[in-house]
């Protein structure tokens, strides 16, 4: 190992374990959230009941502004992955969310299958909508693990003024070329890449790499088959131009998932950055 690797190396320890040394002292001081409220709305799209998780900070009070935070499931999950799942990121988010005082929201959007279709789109806006009229709420993160990832990237893409950080675990930034999964994206998009390919890039961040301009962070895997990490690579690299708060981590050792410890750097990254900015 030449003496810069080595430096770097010691520079990625150091602030990794920065991070985790003030999360757990933060956590412990918020203690832990309240118990989640599992809360049903009419869809404005098309009146169906659909869910979401929240969970307030167990100090909370509405006196003052909050941040909120936004957690999206993966594929063949329901809002109970982020919302109280034991999964590595799902943990880093919460904890996150706990040191920054936040309001955390981990929605069904959809179904297990959603991938960010027009219907899930549309219902993440209500709920953002709704809850800026009950809360005092100045920031929103937007977090997600493998289809949540993607589906965070893709939210992030089609409404960059609504969202002030994105952090996507595994995903893919780039629907065109995507191939797995697909008769459940066919059912969420409405159609097929060669029925309706404009649909299928309005949903493809790498298509957009001008909208964010939001601090960002982005985990791949390098052995990553389930959602390969070629299009969130050449997103990071792209973006990494125009925006200098966007970390990437990749581990080109492991395959679809990102660690608990990785998760942690990389949530603490964007809300770190993302919050400085009120």
């Amino acid at each position: 190992m030449n003496r810069l690797l080595l430096i770097k190396t010691m520079q990625s320890v150091a602030f990794t374990l920065m991070v985790l040394t003030g999360v757990f002292q933060s956590a412990h001081a918020a203690e832990q959230f309240q118990p989640p409220q599992d809360i049903s709305f009419t869809a404005a799209s098309d009146k169906s009941v659909e869910k979401y998780v929240l969970l307030l900070p167990n100090d909370f009070t509405n006196e003052t502004p909050h941040s909120l935070m936004i957690a999206l499931h993966g594929h063949g999950s329901d809002r109970w992955q982020f919302a109280t799942g034991d999964i590595g990121q799902a943990r880093a988010a919460r904890d996150v969310a706990l040191k920054y005082n936040m309001i955390y929201v981990s929605p069904d959007y959809r179904a297990r299958t959603s991938w960010m279709g027009p219907k899930a789109e549309t219902d993440v806006l209500q709920i953002v909508e709704e809850l800026k009229v009950t809360y005092r709420i100045d920031r929103i993160i937007l977090v997600g693990g493998s289809m949540g990832a993607s589906s965070s990237l893709s939210f992030a893409a089609m409404h960059p003024e609504l969202i002030h950080g994105v952090i996507a675990f595994n995903g893919t930034a780039n629907h065109l070329e995507y191939e797995n999964y697909q008769d459940a994206i066919h059912a969420s998009f409405g159609g097929t890449q060669q029925d309706i390919p404009e649909e299928y890039k309005r949903r493809s961040a790498e298509y957009w790499p001008e909208r964010f301009t939001m601090p960002m962070a982005i985990t791949t895997g390098g052995k990553d088959t389930a959602v390969p990490p070629e299009s969130s690579t050449r997103l990071a690299k792209i973006v990494a131009k125009l925006n200098p708060t966007l970390l990437h981590i990749h581990r080109p050792e492991t395959g679809h998932t990102t660690s608990y410890e990785d998760s942690l750097t990389a949530s603490e990254y964007v809300c770190k950055h993302a919050l400085a900015k009120k």
